[in-house]
């Protein structure tokens, strides 16, 4: 079984307008294609002709019993209306978890004005994602998404679950010692390459994560994510075939930690 936990709806060639149901049928098809039983669609910070709001995303997407959604959640635009509206989600299991976005806005996970966020998502025992490290954008800012900035976040919220997207590549072992101290801290692979992994780049990237798993220990924290359509999700397989472990620990990575942290009940998967 395989499980995407890091997929987008977002359109990152605006030249033109892609529609939400044009994308959510390409994301289908790509799934079938590479036999990704499940994945997760995380909404963006903004909303625009590019970029789907959460209640479009969580309209598309029902009656699909094998994708999820994650609400993306702004920093700088969020409002009084939006809360009630992520906490009905949340109440009645239309979302499976929250994203925020440090390095794209400008802020730091600790920030006090999210505590009401992580607050509801620890009510609802939903994990909460993070950008993490490079920026897809060259306007971003990244020393607000550098991943040791999440050590605070996890310290003052033990029992808040966190992601922390895309190993916070390239700090990755900032990531590995905040994942290894924290056992509330996971990460997900996803976003280490645009398009396709070049064997060069392959095999720089495979070391690096081999290391993190030697130094952090049995991968249990470990997520497979790709950050579709950003990243081709066969390359992305190839990637983890290439990995040096026990395939039960390749199993834990690619869907067993996913399928609990997110509760994704794997018996609804058609």
């Amino acid at each position: 079984m395989i499980i995407d936990v890091h997929t987008h709806l977002n359109n990152y060639h605006e030249d033109r307008v892609t529609s939400i149901t044009d994308s959510l049928d390409l994301l289908s098809k790509t799934m079938k294609e590479n036999n990704v039983d499940y994945s997760l669609i995380l909404s963006s910070y903004k909303v625009n002709e590019h970029r789907p709001s959460t209640k479009q995303v969580v309209e598309a997407v029902k009656g699909y019993n094998n994708i999820g959604v994650v609400a993306g959640i702004s920093y700088l635009h969020y409002n009084y209306k939006d809360v009630i509206e992520i906490s009905q989600y949340l109440k009645e299991g239309h979302i499976k978890g929250l994203k925020f976005y440090p390095g794209y806005e400008p802020f730091y996970p600790n920030d006090i004005r999210f505590k009401l966020m992580y607050e509801m998502a620890i009510e609802y025992d939903v994990p909460v994602m993070f950008h993490s490290g490079d920026t897809y954008a060259p306007t971003g800012k990244v020393k607000y998404s550098h991943p040791l900035h999440i050590d605070d976040l996890a310290v003052d919220y033990p029992d808040l679950k966190i992601v922390i997207c895309h190993v916070g590549n390239p700090w990755i072992k900032d990531c590995m010692e905040v994942v290894y101290k924290n056992e509330n801290v996971y990460a997900d692979i996803s976003g280490l390459v645009l398009g396709d992994f070049n064997e060069k780049f392959e095999r720089y990237m495979k070391k690096e994560i081999e290391e993190m798993i030697t130094y952090a220990g049995d991968p249990k924290y470990l997520l497979y994510g790709t950050d579709w359509p950003i990243s081709n999700m066969k390359s992305y397989l190839k990637f983890m075939n290439q990995l040096d472990l026990a395939e039960d620990k390749k199993e834990l990575i690619l869907w067993e930690n996913a399928a609990k942290l997110f509760k994704i009940d794997i018996s609804k998967i058609k």
